[in-house]
């Protein structure tokens, strides 16, 4: 059987699954996250293994430290990985809700009810843990899903891909409304995206390289998660101690992330005191700065100028380019030319300025005095994400369970005719 044909059979399979979770009771699939749950805890050697496999592997072919820190899995996480299937599993079941519901003058009760988008293929690199978050939340929400991970976590996917076979057989629902894509070849990926007659929605989440190729391959509707290039701005009278706080964690707790900061801007009155605290505090950790003119002399021996590539650039590391900015027309200027609407973030005591900032700054989740890494699905109290959409239709931001349904009209007559 050629690839084209192994892809197509996998997409048919996937479609009859879809019309099967899309009437499955929340009882069963809510056992199915559940069984899946015991499964991470009393295999997870086997997952840890075949994981060490992947790694030692990718390792050997020279991947980079931020990549191999996302495809590395370890106890933490499968344990997070256990606690989002318990979480999904606790969530209202979107399927069936009413969004709203009005009366007509005829009397026609007219009403728009949430149901699932059918079959969603996701394509992404590295992170084996968003084999789970992406099943488990596209399970809940009646979908069946097909996943293509990347090579270097092929082992990894397998054991994760047959513990989701068994949970789902358990609960008595089809196992292929959650499917692995075995092959690696490339080839595969091209396949796949030529799938509309079975696949509706497509989601990369990886590199922009993925996702540009993807999102040109792509015979149906694509939910892009693209890149994080994150600005902080911080605001003329800020809170400035809070203001370092804020950005270390952002650049620092994980600079190899989407929602890392990669970007400060600074009023013009703020950077003397607050640029060499920023040098001082970030520096210790190992971070470096691309500076613009003004910022460079505040940044001591750590920073280097600026190039204009590092504007507008997701560095994935300890880097982070500064820019010294008039105010705040300069600042949301900046973000509008260089920002990837992803996450955008003020410093600020100002009222006014807050509020101006939310409306005005263009990203899938913008915050006032609080860290960019609060962009995340589970930070937001939507469980596990499947991805964050820098794309407004059909969703922008953290991807979950209502995300991954959209709504259809529902009307309700008692022998109305139109005249």
């Amino acid at each position: 059987m050629s690839i084209a044909q192994e892809m197509a059979a996998l997409g048919r399979r996937a479609r009859d699954a879809a019309r099967h979770m899309a009437k499955a009771s929340p009882s069963a699939k809510n056992a199915a996250l559940a069984t899946l749950a015991g499964l991470l805890d009393s295999r997870r050697g086997d997952v840890l293994r075949a994981n060490a496999l992947d790694v030692e592997a990718a390792r050997a072919a020279g991947l980079d430290a931020p990549r191999l820190d996302r495809l590395t899995l370890t106890d933490r996480i499968v344990d997070d990985m256990i606690a989002a299937c318990r979480h999904v599993a606790g969530l209202p079941d979107p399927v069936g809700a009413m969004d709203k519901q009005w009366q007509r003058p005829n009397g026609l009760l007219v009403g728009k009810m949430r149901v699932p988008l059918g079959v969603i293929a996701m394509i992404y690199e590295a992170r084996p843990n968003v084999t789970i978050d992406a099943a488990i939340l596209c399970l809940k929400a009646g979908n069946a899903v097909i996943l293509r991970g990347g090579s270097e976590a092929r082992q990894s996917n397998l054991a994760l891909a047959a513990l989701l076979a068994e949970a789902l057989e358990t609960a008595g629902l089809d196992r292929a409304a959650a499917q692995m894509v075995g092959i690696t070849d490339h080839a595969a990926v091209a396949e796949l995206c030529r799938l509309d007659q079975y696949v509706d929605v497509m989601i990369p989440r990886g590199g922009e390289g993925l996702v540009r190729a993807v999102t040109e391959a792509a015979t149906m509707p694509v939910l892009k998660h693209f890149m994080g290039v994150c600005h902080a701005y911080v605001d003329k009278g800020a809170d400035l101690s809070m203001a370092l706080e804020i950005i270390h964690n952002a650049k620092v707790q994980r600079p190899g992330v989407c929602n890392a900061l990669e970007c400060l801007l600074v009023h013009r009155d703020e950077a003397g005191r607050f640029l060499p605290e920023v040098a001082q505090k970030l520096g210790s950790a190992g971070v470096s700065f691309r500076a613009c003119p003004l910022s460079l002399p505040l940044l001591g021996a750590g920073a280097r100028p600026a190039a204009p590539e590092d504007f507008g650039h997701e560095f994935h590391d300890l880097v982070l380019a500064v820019r010294v900015v008039d105010d705040m027309d300069m600042a949301l200027d900046h973000i509008a030319a260089y920002g990837s609407h992803h996450t955008e973030i003020i410093c600020t005591g100002n009222h006014a300025h807050a509020m101006r900032f939310l409306r005005e700054a263009d990203a899938s989740m913008v915050a006032v005095n609080a860290s960019t890494r609060f962009n995340d699905g589970g930070q937001l109290g939507l469980g596990a994400e499947i991805g964050i959409s820098t794309s407004k239709l059909h969703a922008y931001g953290p991807m979950g369970v209502e995300e991954l349904t959209t709504t259809k009209f529902v009307v309700l007559g008692s022998g109305q005719v139109r005249v």
